[in-house]
C-alpha cells in the first residue's frame, strides 16, 4: 500500500510543483535518509477552465527515507505491494488549496470551492524502456474526492490514467520527467466544478446540470539540475486542454486550455552515511 501526496485534480495545488522535483536523483546510490527544505512559486488556474489564476509561493521542510520495502520520498509514503512482474498496486492521497468564489468573477454569489482531498488505489504498470537510461510506465489512479469546507463531504470520483517517461540522469546533473494523460470525472465532481444549481442561476449564468465524462487531457514536463550535492533547482510546466471535455457548455467553462507553471529549489540539511539498499 502506498500513501501519495502530490498531483491533484484542482490545478491550484502547490504540491503539483513540489511533486515535480525529482529529489535526490543521482548516478550514485543515494543515502538511506535525507532532511532538508523546499522553496518555490507556482501559477495555475483557480479551477479547471477558469480564466482567473492563483499565484503562490511557499517554503516547506521535507524528509526522505529510501527503504527496500518502505520509503518516504517525493511521491509520499510508500509500502510497495507487487502484484506480478511489472505490476504494482499502491494507495494515493492528493490535496488542493481552496478558492473563494468572490475572487472568481463568474462564480460570485456561489459557494466557495473548498480544500479537496482525494483517496484511492493506483495501479502502476512497467512498460518496455524506449532507450538507454529511460523508464516508462502507465499509472492508473482511481480516487474518491472529499471536500473540506465547514465540514467534510464526498464530491465524486476521478480516474486519471497517465503515461510516464523518466530520464533520471541526463548528464551534468540534469533529470527529466514527461507525462501525458486524461482525467475523467463522475457526475458529482463535474457538477462541483461546472454545475449551476437553479438557486445560483442569473441572467448571465443560467442553470446547468453537469454530466459525467472527460474533464481534460494534459501533458507535463518537469526538469531539475543538481547545483551541488546539497542544492537542486527544478522547473515544472503542464498544459491542460479542456476543450474535449463533456461540460464545455457550462457557463463556468471559460477557456479551452490553461498552463500550470512552477519553479523552485530544494536543499539538503542532513543525510545518513548508510546508503539505500544496504
Amino acid at each position: 500500500m502506498k500513501l501519495t501526496v502530490g498531483l491533484s485534480l484542482r490545478t491550484n495545488c502547490f504540491l503539483l510543483a513540489l511533486a515535480a522535483s525529482p529529489w535526490g536523483a543521482s548516478a550514485q546510490t543515494p543515502s538511506l535518509w535525507e532532511v532538508g527544505g523546499f522553496a518555490g512559486s507556482f501559477s495555475s488556474p483557480d479551477y479547471p477552465a477558469s480564466v482567473e489564476r492563483m499565484n503562490r509561493s511557499l517554503v516547506l521542510p521535507y524528509f526522505i527515507f529510501r527503504g527496500e520495502r518502505f520509503s518516504v520520498d517525493r511521491d509520499g509514503i510508500d509500502a510497495r505491494v507487487p502484484l506480478a512482474p511489472g505490476y504494482e498496486l499502491d494507495w494515493g492521497v492528493s490535496g488542493s488549496f481552496p478558492a473563494r468564489s468572490n475572487d472568481v468573477r463568474v462564480r460570485q454569489g456561489m459557494p466557495d470551492l473548498g480544500t479537496l482531498l482525494e483517496f484511492g488505489p493506483r495501479l502502476k504498470v512497467k512498460l518496455p524502456s524506449p532507450g538507454p537510461g529511460l523508464k516508462m510506465g502507465l499509472d492508473m489512479p482511481l480516487r474518491e474526492v472529499f471536500e473540506v469546507n465547514g465540514g467534510t463531504r464526498g464530491q465524486g470520483l476521478v480516474f486519471e490514467p497517465t503515461l510516464v517517461l523518466d530520464a533520471a540522469n541526463l548528464g551534468d546533473g540534469w533529470s527529466l520527467t514527461a507525462k501525458a494523460g486524461f482525467t475523467w470525472g463522475d457526475q458529482t465532481i463535474n457538477q462541483y466544478f461546472y454545475g449551476v444549481p437553479p438557486l445560483y442561476a442569473t441572467a448571465q449564468r443560467p442553470a446547468f446540470d453537469a454530466q459525467p465524462g472527460l474533464m481534460s487531457a494534459r501533458a507535463s514536463l518537469s526538469t531539475s539540475k543538481s547545483l551541488s550535492p546539497d542544492l537542486r533547482v527544478f522547473g515544472f510546466a503542464r498544459l491542460d486542454y479542456y476543450g474535449l471535455g463533456t461540460n464545455t457548455a457550462s457557463p463556468l467553462f471559460l477557456q479551452n486550455s490553461s498552463p500550470t507553471l512552477g519553479l523552485g529549489l530544494t536543499w539538503t540539511l542532513g543525510r545518513s552515511e548508510a546508503r539505500a539498499g544496504e
